[in-house]
């Protein structure tokens, strides 16, 4: 096969799934660094999806198949991304191994076949090992001036550089998901009675009430301003780059986990309803998961 010069990535969503393509991007790049490289999701993209209907769908595919990418590599495998790469002219095609049937046992019927655990961007980087062998490392690279900003908007607050900043992320996509709220104001209450430790509250513009309550319930319990709500005032990369400043990154199973995992924080990952066979623990050295195994919500 000759090294092919346009590669399109499909992976449609959700955010920490997108960050875990990272290896497979990163490989890729270096094995073929002339090749024009697209990535197609629904959320920061090269090539836009602009609706799930038949016709938004149907126009994508005729532009998709008018570029005649070499190879496409399927990091998604739904009914959607396989509709779009059939009959797309790709010299080749590379689909993500996405144990279904093994998952669907495990939720359904709790029956376990997952003789061991593999990561997500392991699995991931499957999908191109007959180029090499890429590095299943997963980190979040942002050019310099978003660094510095989000750097400088940070001890612009409430912080300064001789504290430990401990973030927290109560939300998730599901509520199954989440560690009660009162448990992060306990913790929170906790952490504070040390004099240096400060606390960073993540979340989407939806959970700035939520994570509002955290905050003023955790400053009158430890009768100081220690925990600050910046939820809804971070962009993604923002989030990314005051997430890494943390000591230990507290957090459901979402995607600024994986954010904060990218980015050098040490994550302290509970898990609700999530396992770790389905591969989502924060990838890097020193981050742990925390269960219950006897939840009757799992998986």
């Amino acid at each position: 096969m000759h090294p092919p010069s346009k590669i399109l990535i499909i992976r449609f969503s959700s955010i920490g799934d997108i960050v875990l393509t990272n290896p497979v991007i990163r490989f890729l790049r270096k094995q073929f660094p002339g090749a024009r490289l697209d990535f197609l999701t629904n959320l920061s993209n090269v090539i836009l999806l602009e609706s799930d209907d038949d016709g938004g769908l149907g126009q994508l595919r005729r532009k998709i198949r008018e570029i005649r990418y070499d190879l496409i590599v399927d990091l998604h495998n739904s009914l959607r991304s396989r509709y779009l790469r059939t009959f797309a002219g790709a010299r080749s095609v590379r689909v993500v191994n996405k144990h279904a049937i093994r998952r669907s046992l495990l939720v359904v019927f709790k029956k376990n076949l997952f003789k061991n655990v593999r990561s997500v961007p392991d699995r991931y980087c499957d999908t191109v090992r007959r180029f090499g062998d890429p590095d299943t490392r997963v980190d979040f690279p942002l050019p310099g001036e978003i660094v510095e900003t989000a750097t400088g908007l940070m001890y612009a607050g409430k912080f300064t550089v001789n504290d430990r900043i401990v973030g927290f992320a109560p939300s998730a996509a599901y509520f199954s998901k989440r560690w009660p709220m009162d448990r992060f104001v306990k913790l929170g209450k906790s952490l504070a009675s040390s004099d240096s430790v400060k606390i960073i509250i993540f979340g989407s513009a939806d959970d700035t009430e939520m994570c509002a309550d955290i905050a003023h319930l955790v400053n009158s319990g430890a009768g100081a301003h220690c925990a600050e709500n910046y939820a809804g005032r971070l962009s993604l990369a923002e989030t990314a780059v005051v997430a890494g400043h943390c000591s230990v990154f507290v957090t459901n199973d979402t995607g600024v986990m994986h954010l904060a995992a990218a980015r050098g924080a040490r994550v302290v990952a509970l898990f609700g309803s999530s396992v770790r066979e389905f591969g989502f623990s924060p990838q890097g050295e020193g981050n742990v998961v925390l269960e219950s195994r006897g939840l009757e919500c799992r998986p």
